[in-house]
């Protein structure tokens, strides 16, 4: 079993900044591949960044050089730093695991979720 808790949503505005946080415990490994996920209201889960606790990291273009993930290895913790964000980024943002190969944006591929943390960017 793998846990994992995100915090760091809220609401901001157009062009602001925020940074979520994951934090992993349990049986994880540094082979996981894990990912951030992102899922507005009546649309389906989009995968905002795939990556890997080595360093391999894939972005989705809509947020490429917007969004940037950095990692604690020693405390399992990984973040996801949010910049110039857009009305279109607001949703609920998942943090989740997977043993499938790196890199995979397919939400069923991943076993493990997060509970979520809301994101909501004002025009």
């Amino acid at each position: 079993q793998v846990q994992l808790v995100e915090s760091g949503g809220g609401l901001v505005r157009a062009g602001d900044s925020l940074r979520l946080s994951c934090a992993a415990s349990g049986r994880t490994s540094t082979t996981d591949t894990m990912g951030w996920f992102r899922q507005a209201a009546g649309k389906e889960r989009e995968c905002v960044v795939s990556f890997r606790w080595n360093g391999m990291t894939a972005y989705a273009d809509s947020v490429k050089g917007r969004f940037t993930i950095s990692r604690d290895n020693a405390r399992n913790t990984v973040y996801l730093q949010m910049n110039s964000l857009e009305p279109e980024d607001t949703g609920v943002y998942y943090c989740a695991s997977s043993t499938v190969r790196f890199p995979t944006k397919v939400p069923s591929d991943y076993i493990y979720w997060g509970q979520g943390t809301q994101v909501t960017v004002s025009s």
